[in-house]
């Protein structure tokens, strides 16, 4: 085992360093052409070797340009069309926000995941990069009356534990409380405040935009956590969608919306303590509450499709024409 890790990894600096060709590390290593691309190939996919394709300040077309200017965060974009389906959307942006993931991450460091359809959807596709002392952190609850075991929040942890190597801090509370004492008293518990602690020294935050209403229905909204009075009231206040479980409005505001009160995840004032914040949104239905979530200050990094880059800055143009 340690005699093919050597020549994986001589193998890696011959061909991605040196620029030997593979009959050169082949006649080297004693070895046929076809096993140095083998070794080549494990390198890829075991982590050793990543490749990428980076544009420092995202990505350099005029929309993302426009919305970089506007709101000061670094915009991705996968290109697709307005035709393509939703399903080729959400597989792309997914690729997009893994590969962005992989490469802004670091040793040591305290990563934070919220969980939600668009997470769901990324999980396939992460690349894999074994850190040295990394730590995934759960940023909101995600368990409702009709789900205790949250199997959902679950899975996108250990596939982000396995990937990284690094251990999960899970945060085994309720997405939302049955009353505002309740989560003041659990906020008090040893166990809890623990994971609080490490909420507040998170490196990067990972997380989608939910959305009421969305033609890909966000899980808050469809999944039991809300009951259709709340849901109800929620449209009455003006809500549009939440970012890790806090509810927001599309001019950003959300602190004087009741259920947040009840709600256990991190305010906009408390994600933008983290250095890099990703926010990944793929479906064009969701651009009132990507909205809300960029006037909230929510995240450093965009990762979306261009169909919905644009529905965004349509809906941010007629905003702004109102408000004038």
């Amino acid at each position: 085992m340690h005699e093919r890790y050597d020549d994986m990894y001589e193998a890696c600096v011959r061909y991605y360093v040196h620029d030997e060709t593979m009959d050169s590390i082949a006649r080297h290593l004693k070895l046929s052409r076809s096993s140095v691309s083998r070794l080549l190939a494990e390198a890829r996919n075991s982590g050793m070797v990543r490749i990428s394709v980076e544009a420092p300040q995202g990505s350099l077309s005029p929309v993302a340009q426009s919305l970089s200017a506007i709101f000061g965060v670094r915009v991705h974009l996968a290109t697709l069309g307005d035709s393509a389906p939703i399903a080729l959307r959400f597989e792309r942006v997914s690729k997009l926000a893994a590969t962005l993931l992989r490469d802004g991450v670091n040793d040591g460091d305290n990563i934070g995941v919220a969980w939600g359809v668009t997470l769901s959807s990324m999980v396939p596709y992460l690349e894999r990069r074994l850190l040295h002392d990394a730590t995934i952190v759960q940023m909101n609850g995600g368990t409702n009356v009709h789900d205790t075991s949250a199997r959902h929040v679950a899975a996108i942890l250990q596939a982000l534990s396995a990937n990284f190597d690094a251990r999960i801090v899970s945060f085994p509370v309720p997405a939302f409380f049955d009353y505002a004492e309740t989560k003041e008293a659990m906020w008090r518990e040893r166990s809890v405040k623990m994971v609080l602690n490490l909420q507040a020294k998170l490196d990067v935050a990972l997380f989608g935009v939910g959305s009421i209403g969305a033609r890909v229905p966000s899980y808050v909204y469809t999944a039991g956590f809300l009951d259709d009075s709340e849901l109800t009231a929620l449209k009455a206040e003006g809500v549009v969608g939440d970012v890790c479980t806090v509810l927001i409005r599309e001019d950003g505001t959300y602190e004087d919306i009741a259920l947040n009160q009840r709600a256990s995840g991190l305010t906009p004032a408390e994600l933008q303590r983290i250095p890099k914040r990703i926010g990944i949104v793929a479906d064009p239905s969701r651009a009132p509450a990507l909205l809300g979530a960029l006037r909230a200050k929510t995240m450093t990094d965009l990762v979306c499709d261009d169909t919905t880059a644009r529905a965004l800055l349509d809906l941010y143009d007629s905003t702004d024409r109102r408000g004038r």
